[in-house]
Parts: C-alpha cells; sequence; structure tokens
C-alpha cells in the first residue's frame, strides 16, 4: 500500500500529528504496539496554564491555550466520543508573600485569561490551605488512554495502522528513497515514538532524558469540582476516587511501581489533602519522553532528507501537542522551519 507518510508510535504524538495530515488530505499509516505501559496512556492528561513550584506561567502558554480545548473538542467530534475535561485548578499558597504576588499578578492583563479568583483565606473543604489559594481556569484534564484507544479503533477502520512492533531490520530503503515496512511503501518516514528512538540508528544521539513517573488512584472522602494541585494533583473522578501523582524519576528508569513512589505522592497527599486514604486501588507507572531542555523536538534527520522526529513533549504533552503538531504539519508539507526553541538542529551537535 501506497501512503504519503509512515509514522512511527501512536502514543499522544504520532496520534495527533497523523489527524492532522490526514486532515490535511495525506494519506498516512502509523506503526504501533499497543503497548499499555505506554507513557502517554499512564499519564493523568493534567493541562495547566501556572506551574511548577514557582508558580510561573507555563513556557509559550499563550499560543499553546489557543488550541488545546478546540483541538480536543474538534477529535472528540470526529471520534464521537469525550475525553477532554475542562476543570479548574486549585493552587494553595505557602505563604501570605506569594497570596499578595498573585493579588499583583491579578491587575496584569496577561493573566485575564488563567485567573479565576484568588482566594484569600481558606476556602476549600478538605483542603490545606491556611493562606488561601489560586484558582485557575483555562485549565483541566484529558482522558488520554480514552482518547488513544478511541483513535486506534478509527485508524483501523480506515486501514491506517499496523498493529505490532517497529523493528528497524525490517525496514528497507529503495533507491528513490522511499521507506518500505511490511506492505507499507512511502516517501517520508517520521518517528514519534518517544524515547523509543534511542533503540534505532537514525535518532539515537537526541539527548533524551527519560523520567520516571508513577501514579495512585485512590479512594478518599473527599470530593472537589477542581483538580486540587499544590506537590502532587488530585483529581476527582468521583465517587470517592482520586488520581494523584506524580513522582519525577531520571534514576531509575523503569516500569516497575516502588514503595518509595507510593509513600512520597501519599505523603505529599495528605500535607495537601489531609483526609485519610481508604485504599489504593491501582499503582501505574510511565516513562515521560523528555528532553534535556524540556522543549519538544522537531525536524528532519541532518543526513537523511525525508526521515523525521516529532517528540521530546514529556510532562506537559496535552498542552504542547496541539500546537506544535500543527507546526510539524506545515514543517513537513510546506518546509517551513520549526522555531528554533523546538527545533532538532539545536541538537546537531551531538553526532
Amino acid at each position: 500500500m501506497e501512503v504519503d507518510f509512515l509514522l512511527i508510535g501512536q502514543g499522544l504524538a504520532g496520534s495527533i500529528l497523523s489527524y492532522r495530515l490526514i486532515k490535511a488530505g495525506f494519506k498516512v499509516c502509523l506503526v504501533d504496539d499497543g503497548s499499555p505501559a505506554s507513557s502517554s496512556k499512564v499519564a493523568a492528561g493534567l493541562y495547566n496554564p501556572i506551574t511548577g513550584r514557582k508558580m510561573v506561567k507555563t513556557w509559550q502558554a499563550d499560543i499553546l491555550f489557543d488550541e488545546i480545548e478546540t483541538f480536543y473538542r474538534e477529535l472528540e467530534t470526529v471520534l464521537n466520543q469525550n475525553f477532554l475535561h475542562p476543570t479548574g485548578i486549585y493552587r494553595p499558597f505557602i505563604s501570605y508573600e506569594e497570596q499578595n504576588e498573585w493579588l499583583s499578578k491579578s491587575a496584569d492583563s496577561q493573566y485575564d485569561r488563567y485567573i479565576g479568583k484568588i482566594v484569600r483565606e481558606p476556602g476549600f473543604p478538605g483542603v490545606s490551605d491556611p493562606f488561601g489559594g489560586l484558582l485557575l481556569k483555562s485549565s483541566g484534564y484529558l482522558d488520554i488512554k480514552k482518547m488513544l484507544e478511541s483513535y486506534r479503533s478509527w485508524l483501523l477502520k480506515r486501514g491506517s495502522l499496523i498493529q505490532g512492533r517497529f523493528s528497524e531490520a525490517q525496514l528497507t530503503a529503495d533507491a528513490s528513497g522511499n521507506w518500505q515496512f511490511q506492505e507499507i511503501r512511502a516517501p517520508k518516514l517520521v518517528f514519534c515514538n518517544g524515547i523509543g528512538v534511542k533503540d534505532n540508528s537514525f535518532y539515537n544521539w537526541v539527548p533524551f532524558t527519560p523520567v520516571k513517573g508513577e501514579i495512585l488512584t485512590v479512594r478518599q472522602a473527599f470530593k472537589s469540582h477542581e483538580i486540587i494541585n499544590r506537590g502532587v494533583f488530585r483529581i476527582d473522578l468521583g465517587n470517592g476516587i482520586g488520581k494523584v501523582g506524580s513522582t519525577y524519576n531520571n534514576r531509575e528508569i523503569d516500569l516497575e511501581p516502588t514503595a518509595a513512589g507510593k509513600r512520597e505522592i501519599l505523603d505529599k497527599l495528605r500535607q495537601l489533602v489531609p483526609i485519610e486514604v481508604s485504599a489504593i486501588i491501582d499503582h501505574q507507572v510511565g516513562i515521560r519522553p523528555a528532553m534535556r531542555d524540556r522543549r519538544p523536538v522537531m525536524g528532519r534527520h541532518p543526513k537523511k532528507e525525508n526521515v523525521f522526529l516529532f517528540g521530546g513533549l514529556g510532562a506537559k504533552g496535552v498542552s504542547l501537542a496541539p500546537y506544535f503538531s500543527k507546526e510539524m504539519t506545515e514543517y513537513l508539507i510546506s518546509g517551513k522551519e520549526p522555531q528554533k526553541e523546538v527545533n532538532i538542529n539545536r541538537f546537531f551537535k551531538y553526532i
């Protein structure tokens, strides 16, 4: 079968990029083994405009957040599913100084679209917020697993997915530079398989810095319409169930849940929501495909004109993917170079 693009990986990056290419009228085929341990399927899927311990506006928030809800709503319509959950995020302050800082920021027009409310006194029952907190808007979470599974079914119906593990040994190139993988032939090859690119000869030099993250699903007599986020996040799934995480471990890169990770999450949850956890329902692990500089990576291979990379979305993949997939699509179609902060040429020195 002849297609325009052969994509390796059907995680968040591969799924969203492939949809944009299909929407633009191109024939696309993806190769993916459907691994349940994929970081995309384990991730909580938060999109949050104010991040980090210092509570700062996330990098390029104004352009990223223009795309998020519009894109995922469109995909929901195409797939006839509901997986986007716009939800306020409540971030308790750690001091009156921080409260005063955000009272000042609330008067700044650049924060209008993100600040829902400044809470000046304890205002959320069950939450440890002695100094009040910041209630964010333009935020929420994506049920990534549901999105990927429904998109996978859509691809299968179109005949656009090879279910199986990609092996470079099965990849061949003809005299014209076209790539052949099993019955698929394509002039352009795009790797979207996260840290899996470390296993192929094309991109094993790219400095991915994988990070292991653990997430718990817990039973707790606490209910909140908002995501509570400070130190850890807690997403209320209803019926006394919450998803809580996550850890960041760049030393032990494996898929084994750890007692230390569980303890860290529960300790931080206890500080944030000091209500007893009566049961741990699930303990999941994923490996985030992060980059050393915490920016996505995208562009053409320095020596192979028809081989490309799109990835490195890391912990903020839900926020980054809609906008940067559009930028990557423009590059693949028209050759418009990605912006320098994400361009793969920043890593050519490692070859």
